[in-house]
């Protein structure tokens, strides 16, 4: 392998000399960095802080350019949000919480995208060979995260059910003693609202480890064209997978304040 490319290589987070001997290792669980009272800090639990201050530190009372863009893009959500859920006043209640969603998402996917993210770290020897751990890494490639989120939109949507039409109410949708049909259907609804919890997290999870896993593989077997359309494509992903969350929570929303007929 020459230099150059085993520099790219690992920009993007691989072990140079691992990679050139065995070839490209695929490992699912995250990099972990250290400790805390016992609890493992990860690379991916690093990025998302950074992330935040990163965020944070953006923004400005007297907005630039981007800002401007992003600030008129919420607006047109807002309405969107209105005529979804008929409703001004929940438009307001939850337009937070699915924006907030959206461009966390967006901006994690993005960032984890930058050459150079996974390049910061040290190398581990273990077995006799170096292996290098990152200290930033794309956080939907952890699927502890995406599960984190999927339960913030799980409880969110449950929460908004409740709090719209009553517990009892709401409850009716998934218990219903009043002929056996209609109880089949509940255990149906139940079943289907805790799905939710599996799919939010893994598809999320697995586009995003999907496209990195491939963006790596691209520059390491095809490294002069094949990487650059990849690189496009997932920025492209990054977005979709953000929109289809946010979406996606948002329509379920709907769902659960809508009064069961």
């Amino acid at each position: 392998m020459n230099i150059y490319w085993a520099n790219i290589l690992f920009m993007f987070g691989i072990n140079t000399v691992h990679a050139a001997k065995e070839g490209i290792h695929v490992v699912l669980s995250p990099y972990v960095v250290g400790e805390f009272y016992g609890m493992p800090i990860t690379a991916t639990m690093i990025t998302l802080v950074v992330g935040i201050v990163l965020l944070r530190s953006r923004l400005k009372l007297v907005p630039g350019k981007v800002q401007i863009m992003f600030e008129l893009m919420i607006g047109g959500v807002f309405d969107y949000m209105s005529d979804i859920l008929e409703s001004r006043k929940l438009a307001k209640t939850y337009f937070p919480i699915v924006m907030t969603i959206f461009i966390f998402i967006l901006s994690l996917n993005w960032f984890g995208l930058l050459p150079g993210v996974t390049a910061i770290g040290f190398y581990e020897y273990r077995e006799g060979l170096a292996h290098f751990i990152p200290l930033l890494y794309p956080p939907a490639t952890d699927l502890n995260i995406t599960i984190a989120f999927a339960l913030i939109a799980f409880f969110t949507i449950e929460i908004a059910g409740v709090v719209a039409i009553g517990i009892f109410k709401y409850a009716g949708k998934f218990i219903n003693f009043k002929s056996p049909l209609a109880f089949l259907i509940g255990i149906i609804e139940l079943l289907s609202e805790l799905a939710r919890l599996i799919s939010f997290s893994f598809r999320l999870f697995g586009n995003i480890f999907a496209g990195k896993t491939l963006l790596v593989v691209a520059i390491f077997f095809v490294p002069y064209i094949i990487p650059v359309p990849i690189m496009a494509f997932e920025i492209f992903v990054g977005f979709i997978q953000a929109f289809v969350f946010s979406i996606l929570t948002l329509f379920f929303i709907k769902l659960a304040v809508t009064p069961p007929h």
